[in-house]
């Protein structure tokens, strides 16, 4: 997926960047490339979505409130998974 080793350091700072906002497009960008298969942008899409709309129905100042939890796993397993497109080790979804 990546032509470069500059290309895979952008790819790879896009969700870390976007705070998670755009945690899914590396994954649809991967598929649409034939990288990857279609279900793990799929499941990408979904728990953005989900994450996003669990964060914004939550609100107020409620110390036991883990949105923002949520949001920076979000982040930081999306920028994992975006470093590890193109491995050669890994086969799951490929």
């Amino acid at each position: 997926m990546f032509g470069s080793t500059p290309a895979q350091v952008v790819w790879t700072l896009v969700p870390l960047v976007s705070f998670s906002l755009f945690a899914a497009v590396p994954f649809v960008v991967a598929a649409a490339k034939g990288v990857i298969k279609p279900w793990p942008a799929g499941v990408y899409v979904v728990g953005e979505v989900g994450v996003f709309a669990f964060s914004t129905a939550m609100s107020g100042n409620d110390p036991k409130n883990w949105t923002g939890l949520l949001l920076v796993l979000l982040m930081l397993v999306a920028t994992t998974h975006t470093a590890l497109l193109d491995s050669k080790k890994i086969h799951i979804g490929k």
